[in-house]
């Protein structure tokens, strides 16, 4: 009964998923409400062969409205292509940063490997330099306290750390290597991405972790390379700059005997020789990182409890958030007490980048009405739980739409007919099997 019910699902849906597949490529909102209102069980179709799904298509092309239907009507988001790419990693690969918040909303695995680079969504988003979506992938990581960058730096007494703060499990996640040891530092200081450099040893990155040699994968700058080694392959200044001011070392040689100014001459990079010569006079100053969002943890597990988007007939409120004038505030900033909606809170720690000019810890971010610092938010009182478990919920809804799409005519519904669209539709495009072929392609 089983294999009975998966080729009738199959048979009986391919058409119909043939056009939501055309819908979240194309960013057809209507079109994939309609699709899934009439069958809620398309949200989870896949392609034959290749397994991506409407989900992957939306998620690739940064339809972050598309990917909300999705998600609510129980469409899996941790499913894999045939590539092993989840829809959180090809979102990290083009930056899509509003579709990576939605998944981390939904709790999606930050930790899964891809097939042909073990990667994980952390690789790709710094192999392009990403660095809202690095900060959203590790929002339930980075804890919304002021203590957070004094712990980090190793300037706090051990009886003055954060009680409920894993640093260990940050660093393992932040360091964590695909294929040929390669670390998510390494991709960024390659592909000359400073600022990712920068948030990534902020949150714990580790300046001297070397690349091994698997045997499978092909090295062109040597295996035991360095962060440093990588910076002087790709060229940019700014990179090997900041790598030596958080301790890199000039010395250090790969398994092929090479220093990071010897990578730098091979790949005629010779306006580095003047930086990796020699150690620079005196202490370089370390400034944090301007995308580090400490807010952003407090404002996450308050969007999970009491959702996060706007009522489509939400009734007008007497006091309305300050920034929106729409919505009913749900959350106070610590400090200057000034309320927000939990949309327009969960915005502005996901698009902030000013926390330098913020006189406040490293990584809080300004208020918009008074410029304090923010470093967490809180659950006004009187909140009601709108979401009392999203993927409960959404797994409910796609179970529930199973027996009553079973049971209704589609010929008698005039009101969801829907014209066919073209059925064809293009492969997502595939990378190479190497996150170091992706790195060196703009080199060779």
């Amino acid at each position: 009964m089983g294999i009975l019910s998966v080729l009738g699902n199959s048979f009986g849906c391919s058409t119909s998923g043939e056009r939501l597949l055309s819908a979240a490529r194309e960013g057809d909102l209507e079109e994939a409400k309609a699709l899934i209102d009439y069958n809620p069980r398309l949200a989870r179709y896949s392609t034959f062969g290749v397994k991506n799904s409407p989900l992957h298509f939306s998620a690739s092309h940064g339809h972050h409205e598309i990917v909300s239907v999705l998600v609510e009507t129980g469409a899996n988001i941790n499913l894999r292509n045939y590539s092993g790419q989840t829809p959180l990693m090809l979102a990290c690969l083009h930056g899509h940063w509003e579709v990576v918040q939605i998944l981390i909303l939904f709790k999606a695995n930050i930790h899964k490997k891809d097939f042909l680079s073990g990667g994980t969504a952390l690789h790709f988003a710094a192999l392009n330099g990403h660095n809202r979506c690095i900060r959203l992938l590790l929002a339930d990581c980075v804890p919304s306290s002021p203590q957070f960058w004094n712990t980090m730096r190793g300037r706090l007494a051990t009886e003055d750390s954060l009680v409920d703060f894993d640093e260990v499990d940050l660093c393992k996640i932040v360091n964590r290597r695909a294929d040929g040891g390669i670390p998510a530092l390494h991709l960024a200081a390659l592909n000359g991405h400073a600022e990712s450099v920068q948030l990534l040893l902020d949150l714990g990155a580790c300046v001297s972790v070397v690349t091994v040699n698997d045997g499978a994968t092909i090295d062109l700058i040597g295996a035991g390379s360095t962060p440093l080694h990588y910076a002087a392959c790709g060229g940019n200044a700014v990179c090997c700059q900041v790598l030596i001011a958080r301790g890199a070392s000039l010395t250090a040689k790969n398994a092929n005997g090479w220093t990071p100014l010897m990578v730098a001459r091979s790949w005629h990079k010779n306006w580095l020789e003047s930086i990796l010569r020699k150690e620079p006079e005196g202490q370089i100053a370390v400034l944090p990182s301007k995308y580090l969002a400490l807010p952003l943890m407090s404002v996450v597990k308050i969007a999970r409890e009491c959702g996060w988007r706007k009522a489509k007939h939400e009734p007008s409120c007497v006091d309305p958030c300050a920034i929106c004038l729409e919505s009913k505030c749900t959350v106070a900033a610590q400090g200057c007490h000034h309320e927000f909606c939990t949309t327009c809170a969960l915005y502005l720690c996901s698009t902030n980048n000013t926390s330098a000019t913020v006189h406040g810890p490293p990584g809080s971010v300004a208020c918009p009405l008074c410029r304090c610092a923010i470093v967490s938010f809180v659950k006004l009182p009187g909140t009601t739980n709108t979401t009392k478990d999203l993927l409960t919920a959404s797994l409910s809804r796609s179970l529930s739409a199973t027996h009553s799409t079973t049971r209704s005519n589609p010929a008698t519904s005039k009101d969801k007919q829907i014209t066919k669209p073209d059925l064809q539709y293009k492969r997502i495009k595939q990378r190479s099997s190497s996150f170091r072929s992706l790195g060196f392609q703009q080199f060779l």
